[in-house]
Order: C-alpha cells, then sequence, then structure tokens
C-alpha cells in the first residue's frame, strides 16, 4: 500500500522541489524515508515507556493505546485511497478534519504526530513525550524532509489529534474517576483485597466507558463461574484444587516451563515487594502493553509498509480497549473470590500464588479476554501461521518466547494465569471465548472477516 504526497497547487511545485528555503538541503527521496515504518514503531514504544513510568492499570493503558492509535489511523487514512476512515464504522466517531487544500502534507509524519499529541494529553509524564518528539523530528530533519512539509504535516496531525481528544472526552472515562469505589461484604464467594497491599478493586465502573463497537458492555456475557460451595467434594472445590496443584508437577522440566511461562506473561505493571520495614515497587508492561510490542514484532518479521502497521495497532488497541471493557463487566457482575483469599481461608494458609495476585476480581481472566482479542485480529491481518520470537519482556530481564502463531500465543497468555495462581481454570476458558468474540465481532463490524480459530 503506497502513499503519495498531495501537491494540489501544481504551480508551486517547481517552488517546493528545486527552491529550499535558506541552507536548506532537501532530499528528493525523503517520502520514501520518511514511509518506514520504524518512525512510527519507535513513537508508540516511547508512548509504552511512558505508560510503564506512570504505572496506569491495564484498562486504562488499552484506553491510552486505542485513542492514540486511532488518531494515528484517522491521520494517515486522510491521504490514502486504500485505508478507509474509521468514522461511521465506529458509529460515534464523525470525520477527521478535511486536509487543507494548499499545503504539501507527509500523511505518515502527520499520523506519527497525531498519535503523540494524543498519547500526550492522555499520560501524566508528558515532558517525556515532547522530549523524544523533538528527537524524533530531529531524526526527520536528517533525513531532508522540507521544512514546509514537515510544518504541514504536523500541524495536520495536531488538528485530527485534537478532534479524537476531542471525542474522547464522551466516553465517560473522567466521570468514572469520582464513581464509588467497590463495596467489601462478608460474603465469603465474593472479591476481596489480597495481599500484600490489599488495595481497593480497580477500576470497579470500567463496563461504564464507552465501547467501540461493542453494542453494549454484556453483549458478549460469559457463562458464569463455577458455582461457589464449601462441600469438600463440589465442583467448586475440584477446581479450587487444579489451581493449588498447578504447579505440584513431579516432572522438573514441566515444572519450570510452567513457572517460565507464568512470569513471562504476568504483565503486572505495579508488583509491590515488601522486605521487613521497607517496600518497594516493580513496573513492568500491562497485558496489553505486550500485544501491542507483538503488534510491532508482527509487522517487522511480515516486513509490513506503514499503513498496514498503523492499521495493526489501531485495531489491537480497539480490540483490547473492548475487551477490557466486557471483562470488567463481567468480572464486578461475578465478584468472585480469588484463589489466594479462599485457598488460604480454606486449604492452606501457607500457600501463596507464583505471581502477585491483581487487585480485581477473578471472572473472566483479563489476560485471556485481551490476549484473544488481540490474536484475533492480528491473524486476520498477518495470518494464522506467521511464526516469530517474542522479546517483549528481555528489557524484564525474561528470554524470548517463540510463537508459530497469534492464536497459540494467547492461548499461553491464558493458561499463564492458572500456573501463576491467580485464577481458576474456567476464567480462563470462558476467557478465550469471550476474547474471541470480541475479536471477531470488531473485525466484522469495521467489514471484515471473522477469524476462525484452530480447536
Amino acid at each position: 500500500m503506497q502513499f503519495t504526497f498531495r501537491l494540489v497547487t501544481i504551480l508551486l511545485l517547481p517552488i517546493f522541489l528545486l527552491v529550499p528555503s535558506c541552507g536548506e538541503e532537501v532530499n528528493p527521496n525523503y517520502a520514501e524515508e520518511i514511509a518506514d515504518p520504524e518512525f512510527y514503531h519507535r513513537s508508540v514504544k516511547q508512548l509504552t515507556d511512558v505508560i510503564v513510568h506512570d504505572i496506569f492499570s491495564p484498562p486504562v493503558a488499552g484506553r491510552i493505546y486505542a485513542y492514540s492509535s486511532i488518531a494515528g489511523y484517522e491521520a494517515l487514512a486522510a491521504g490514502s485511497d486504500d485505508l478507509g476512515s474509521l468514522a461511521g464504522r465506529i458509529t460515534h466517531l464523525a470525520p477527521a478534519p478535511t486536509p487543507p487544500q494548499d499545503a504539501t502534507i507527509s500523511y505518515e509524519l502527520a499520523a506519527i504526530a497525531a498519535q503523540h499529541k494524543v498519547g500526550k494529553q492522555l499520560i501524566f509524564s508528558e515532558e517525556k513525550l515532547e522530549t523524544f518528539f523533538a528527537e524524533l523530528m530531529a531524526d526527520v530533519k536528517k533525513i531532508g524532509v522540507p521544512k514546509e512539509v514537515i510544518t504541514n504535516s504536523i500541524n495536520y496531525g495536531n488538528a485530527v489529534a485534537d478532534h479524537i481528544i476531542a471525542w474522547s472526552d464522551g466516553d465517560l472515562y473522567k466521570q468514572t474517576r469520582t464513581f464509588p469505589k467497590y463495596s467489601i461484604t462478608s460474603d465469603p464467594s465474593k472479591w476481596q483485597p489480597t495481599p500484600p497491599d490489599y488495595m481497593d478493586g480497580i477500576e470497579p465502573s470500567w463496563a461504564k466507558v464507552r465501547p467501540f463497537t461493542l453494542t453494549s458492555p454484556d453483549q458478549f456475557t460469559p457463562a458464569p463461574p463455577t458455582p461457589y460451595s464449601a462441600e469438600e467434594n463440589s465442583a467448586w472445590n475440584e477446581g479450587v484444587q487444579i489451581v493449588y496443584n498447578a504447579l505440584k508437577v513431579e516432572d522438573e522440566a514441566e515444572r519450570a516451563e510452567r513457572i517460565a511461562i507464568a512470569k513471562f506473561w504476568d504483565c503486572n505493571p505495579y508488583v509491590s515487594h515488601h522486605v521487613g520495614h521497607a517496600m518497594f515497587a516493580t513496573k513492568k508492561i500491562t497485558p496489553g502493553g505486550h500485544w501491542i510490542n507483538i503488534a510491532a514484532i508482527a509487522s517487522r518479521v511480515a516486513e509490513a509498509d506503514f499503513a498496514t502497521a498503523v492499521e495493526a495497532y489501531a485495531k489491537v488497541a480497539m480490540a483490547m480497549h473492548d475487551g477490557f471493557i466486557a471483562c470488567w463487566d463481567e468480572k464486578y457482575r461475578s465478584n468472585l473470590v480469588r484463589p489466594e483469599t479462599y485457598i488460604q481461608e480454606n486449604v492452606d494458609e501457607d500457600w501463596a500464588p507464583l505471581l502477585q495476585t491483581p487487585p480485581f476480581p477473578e471472572h473472566t481472566s483479563g489476560h485471556s479476554v485481551v490476549s484473544r482479542a488481540c490474536a484475533i485480529v492480528l491473524t486476520d491481518l498477518y495470518g494464522d501461521d506467521l511464526s516469530y520470537a517474542d522479546d517483549s519482556e528481555v528489557e524484564y530481564d525474561l528470554p524470548v518466547r517463540n510463537y508459530t502463531s497469534f492464536l497459540q500465543a494467547s492461548e499461553e497468555a491464558a493458561i499463564s494465569r492458572l500456573y501463576g495462581g491467580i485464577h481458576y481454570l474456567p476464567a480462563i476458558t470462558e476467557g478465550l471465548i469471550q476474547g474471541e468474540q470480541v475479536g471477531n465481532h470488531l473485525l466484522t463490524t469495521l467489514g471484515g472477516k471473522a477469524v476462525v480459530s484452530k480447536k
């Protein structure tokens, strides 16, 4: 998919190309060089680094990725005959501003500017993104892009960003900041805060945030969790034992592999460590951040062009955002107790999960839902047999893991929650189903075809 620069004022063409501003060296091939998707990958990765630094919860991080990625997509689509706008396909999104007819614009550069500005609006550490963007623009200038093109492109990207920011203000996110906290009850089947920090339930009103393509947060309501029962031989306690014994396997290699899988897919943005009277935290990417990085990896492996890479980010981010809404709707409906709470009170007071339990109810598994939704979207774009090496966790001192498909990776991400001791099996299996439904609904709503997973 090729993009060209829109040169509307034909009579001025010789001036733009042959008479650069004083001291400016224009590269006649700058249009091809600025179309390298690595520029966009760098901008998205910097946003991920700031999201990690600022410690956003998984649902909030998903929202940041979604609006910033849509902004980049819409700015790029304005200059494309092939990449259609999302306006109308997302029913509540109005068309982006029309590009000025008398300006030479690099729509790739406009996409970067739009993605950057929306991302900066939604995070805390604005200066980190501002510094990065200045460095990125310095690299753009080194290519020999005319100053006027840079200015025009950034201006148009900013106009699209302002349009997306205004749209985002209507999704009820800001209002949910003032909604009531989760109320703890004495019902033993209901979620209670977990060690070590016993934090309040995160985002109990997230289902009220506006989705992109879902008709309602409960559109894909999963099967309910196993009925709670204190009876020793109940289905509930059978499920508890599966969690309790997940790492109690005789084969040491198998046990080591399960631990490796659990740690690789942990993706907990804030892990609290307590040593005596001291406390410190470890920051990591969220589940959505991990899949955004997989989108970058897939783009590079597939040698995708700029447009395909931008489309992948937008669709993956929208899928994760809708997935979090659907998942959180169920989480705070069933309000199910976590394995850590139940096992310590009823089975083994000394048991602890391998992973730190996240601060929200159990059913369904958020990582299972989001991983499957993102995998469905990436499968649609890049196929069901793209092999890749996932190095997303290398910077967090975890080794690369290899996959033969996105669906395989999503299944491993899901089962990691059992190995980590933080989810019962039904939350995982139903989470995969829910995520697949969300991902396919997004594809069909945007005009594509559903992906049939290989069971």
